[in-house]
């Protein structure tokens, strides 16, 4: 995840501290879709130029957090329990030897008559979490598929999409969100191979990408290969983000500290770190941190706004305006400046402007429900139930929580009834 504070392009706004983070991983839920690998590739990600320098000395604060309330082990993320075993055992081998090992696979994991997994992004779930709870985000879904076809023997890439990050909030924390895949193949060698296909009636395809975005949205998309420690990273830097959505800052830093461990070079766990530091009021080691990641990337915009945070609240007025200076030439419009303008304008009574506001951010970025609810709270406001009515359903269709989805469904069930009932 990576974060970006909630702020405008206006004069004298302040917006909360540090608010920007970003996700590993989204997609628009629904079966996932397998097909043989046709994505065109950029090739390996190069490494950084600027070598990582030791974590433990440099941004790491052990001593300023107590322990975590929870479990933190990064041995945990693709671990098969007992059920994940009896089903792999009972569901997925007897159809290996029909279908072969991909197929037998997607077929018992995301066939509707099957596991009948839900799309659910309230919280990213390990393997055995998702297993149990038969839902979960998009990288919760591949690291649950990874774990079963690595109990297959299947070999497992993972796959950087390269399409335009998705938006998302938590309060007042605002997220960017990528997303991946991952390719299955047979290895090359091995009695694990041999036997699978000795007794095999089906040719199995060298390699099939499983995603988990619509269909025509995958078809010409370029990837880039991504380590599994960098998945394990996304994973923990999606925790530490979903913790301190909740206010949990200890948590929070104990699963970013462990991303950033897992993969020094994945950017956005320690941008993460750096929000954590500043919610914990350790602005010294966030400025640090944060600065660690421009070092490395001087054009992050992220880790560049949550700076210009950090550096008013320590008093440091004019570096923080210089600095938000040249932000705006990077980034002139980020995302939800005009979903704060409406909110602004809202407050005020204005709901005109506020349709309008609503309506430029569902623009560009449709796929986000809460936009769409926002724009329907601004056309009912000024009595247009109709198009309020059709950004509501809009709002339920795109939700991805059950608490958001019964919440627009609720104020549905609301424009439904007569208007003598509506209190």
């Amino acid at each position: 995840m990576t974060t970006r504070p909630d702020r405008n392009a206006g004069p004298n706004v302040r917006w909360p501290l540090a608010a920007a983070v970003a996700l590993a991983v989204a997609g628009a839920g629904g079966e996932a879709l397998a097909q043989p690998v046709t994505a065109a590739s950029d090739g390996p990600v190069s490494a950084p130029a600027v070598a990582p320098v030791s974590l433990e000395h440099s941004l790491l604060a052990d001593a300023r957090f107590p322990a975590p309330s929870v479990r933190i082990d990064a041995s945990d993320i693709f671990a098969l329990d007992d059920a994940m075993k009896a089903y792999l055992h009972d569901q997925v081998m007897p159809k290996v030897a029909v279908k072969g090992r991909q197929h037998a696979l997607i077929g018992a994991l995301y066939t509707k008559n099957e596991l009948k997994l839900a799309y659910d992004s309230t919280m990213t779930r390990s393997a055995s979490q998702a297993f149990a709870d038969r839902s979960g985000n998009c990288l919760s879904l591949v690291i649950m598929t990874a774990a079963f076809a690595k109990a297959l023997d299947l070999e497992v890439n993972y796959n950087r999409v390269l399409v335009d990050e998705a938006i998302g909030r938590e309060g007042d924390i605002y997220l960017a969100i990528g997303h991946i895949n991952l390719t299955l193949g047979q290895r090359g060698s091995g009695a694990m191979e041999s036997r699978f296909k000795a007794g095999s009636r089906y040719l199995e395809p060298d390699r099939m990408t499983v995603d988990f975005l619509r269909p025509e949205d995958i078809r010409s998309v370029r990837t880039r290969p991504l380590d599994e420690a960098t998945v394990v990273a996304m994973y923990l830097n999606n925790r530490a983000v979903e913790a301190l959505a909740t206010g949990a800052i200890i948590d929070a830093y104990w699963w970013a500290r462990e991303a950033v461990i897992q993969d020094p070079t994945f950017l956005p766990a320690v941008n993460t770190l750096g929000v954590v530091y500043a919610r914990h009021h350790d602005e010294v080691e966030a400025e640090r941190t944060l600065r660690y990641v421009l070092a490395r990337d001087p054009g992050n915009t992220l880790a560049m706004s949550n700076l210009v945070t950090v550096l008013a609240e320590t008093g440091r007025a004019e570096e923080s305006r210089k600095l938000a200076a040249a932000l705006v030439t990077l980034d002139p419009e980020p995302p939800f400046s005009w979903f704060l303008r409406g909110r602004e304008a809202m407050r005020a009574g204005d709901l005109w402007t506020a349709r309008d506001a609503f309506a430029r951010e569902v623009a560009r970025a449709p796929d986000f429900h809460e936009f769409h609810f926002w724009l329907a709270l601004a056309y009912f406001g000024l009595r247009q139930d109709a198009a309020a009515r059709a950004e509501l359903e809009r709002a339920a269709e795109l939700s991805t929580t059950r608490r958001d989805r019964d919440r627009y469904e609720a104020k549905l069930a609301g424009l439904a009834r007569p208007k003598s009932q509506v209190r």
